[in-house]
């Protein structure tokens, strides 16, 4: 572990704008609060930051005195489950992959969310990566060595469980959590070369990836982003742009999703300005478009043609290479997403032509995406005022969705029912609504 490495206690005092004076005020004030006394002073607060463990008792003291609930304590878990930012947000940094890495298994491993991500804290570390070099790659001075043999076996097991068909990709989140874990505790803990430092990098920015939208599709909306955002660090860390931009370009599409477009076009517009590989450009021209587009200003349908002009000349561009989180990016994600960038600018013909032509090229093997674009395809019937071919879509969709278990693109569905009430008698309007219900 690196010596310049503050500890976690410290990281986390200074996340809350606490002096030491005031952290240990705060330890005795929470003893006080249950008519207990505490002795603690700085001389035992420096003791716990050189590795001595508090007793069960104090470690909820500190937690309080940190501005936390009681119940965030894991004390069997000492010092990981200490909150490292005061936003969310680890700032980038030299040292900063495996603190990001912590503190997004410190969300997950959290009964309720505390706090929200704040758009103005992700496009800051957008902007921040954007300008900065990327980060001194962590030279480990001690403990177990670390073997090439076993980085190559994580490496392995990690892109079999992510290639996964859909069906089969819903029982795998224990198995990546694990998986993220170990190469976390080899990143603090380990001793390695730095070649086998940069691919254990490598690997935790591509698990905490594909952990990031396991989370994004259950709704867990904040271990997501904790996820993408250490992901960030360590694709920073190992110097890989690509990565780092399809990264922000994940946050961005979380943000979309949940209706800030504002924060969205910010991330967006950073990641490109590091992006290099065609199919990576493609993807994020596709998303900056789709959110430009959503955000319904007339002023920008410019921008938003020009965006679909650029993914298109990108796509024809890429060749076999391509970095993994990007392969998939072909003419069917094309056509669907300049379909629904068209559908929100009000184009709805060409837009429901675009989305079906799209949904008819994809491969089998992406039957989640088919499930969403299902979804889009009942979207764009409704706004031509067409329910028929609209609830048989949207029927398509859910059943799909709930066989392969895709809850995001069952929650697609749920959204448009409200839409199909007023044609509560047309043909499958009835059946869809009785299936939703279900």
């Amino acid at each position: 572990m690196e010596e310049t490495t503050p500890h976690p206690l410290i990281a986390a005092r200074l996340a809350a704008g606490l002096t030491m004076e005031e952290l240990v005020s705060g330890i005795r004030a929470a003893a006080a609060r249950r008519r207990l006394r505490s002795g603690t002073d700085d001389a035992r607060v420096r003791k716990w930051q050189r590795g001595v463990e508090p007793d069960d008792e104090s470690q909820v003291y500190i937690a309080e005195a940190l501005g936390w609930p009681a119940d965030i304590v894991r004390a069997d878990d000492w010092p990981n489950w200490l909150p490292l930012t005061a936003d969310g947000v680890v700032p980038l940094g030299p040292h900063s992959s495996v603190p990001a890495l912590r503190e997004a298994l410190r969300t997950a491993m959290e009964r309720r969310t505390f706090f929200a991500i704040s758009g103005v804290a992700l496009s800051a570390l957008a902007a921040d990566w954007a300008i900065g070099p990327a980060a001194a790659l962590a030279q480990a001075r001690d403990g177990k060595p670390v073997g090439e043999d076993f980085v190559t076996f994580l490496e392995n097991t990690t892109e079999r469980l992510a290639c996964l068909p859909t069906e089969q990709r819903q029982h795998t989140p224990a198995l990546l959590d694990a998986h993220l874990s170990t190469v976390t505790e080899l990143l603090e803990h380990g001793r390695y070369t730095p070649a086998l430092g940069l691919r254990l990098h490598t690997l935790a920015a591509s698990l905490s990836q594909t952990v990031a939208w396991h989370r994004f599709d259950l709704g867990r909306h904040t271990t997501a982003s904790q996820n993408w955002i250490a992901g960030l660090h360590n694709a920073h860390a190992a110097g890989d742009h690509d990565l780092g931009a399809g990264l922000l370009g994940d946050l961005a599409y979380q943000a979309a999703w949940r209706g800030d477009h504002t924060t969205a076009a910010s991330i967006l517009h950073h990641a490109l300005t590091r992006a290099q590989n065609p199919a990576a450009r493609c993807l994020l021209q596709l998303r900056l478009a789709r959110t430009l587009a959503a955000r319904g200003e007339r002023s920008e349908r410019r921008t938003v043609m020009r965006a679909l002009a650029a993914a298109e000349k990108h796509l024809s561009d890429a060749g076999t290479d391509r970095p993994a989180w990007c392969a998939w990016v072909s003419e069917a994600d094309l056509a669907v997403d300049s379909g629904q960038a068209l559908l929100d600018l009000g184009d709805t013909g060409r837009a429901h032509r675009l989305i079906t032509d799209g949904e008819g090229l994809l491969p089998t093997a992406r039957d989640k995406t088919k499930g969403v674009f299902a979804a889009y395809r009942a979207a764009s019937y409704l706004d031509l005022k067409e329910p028929e071919p609209a609830a048989a879509a949207a029927t398509q969709s859910l059943l799909l969705a709930r066989r392969i278990g895709a809850p995001r693109c069952i929650s697609l569905v749920d959204d448009l029912i409200p839409r199909f009430q007023p044609y509560r008698h047309a043909q499958g309007v009835p059946e869809l609504l009785h299936l939703a219900a279900a």
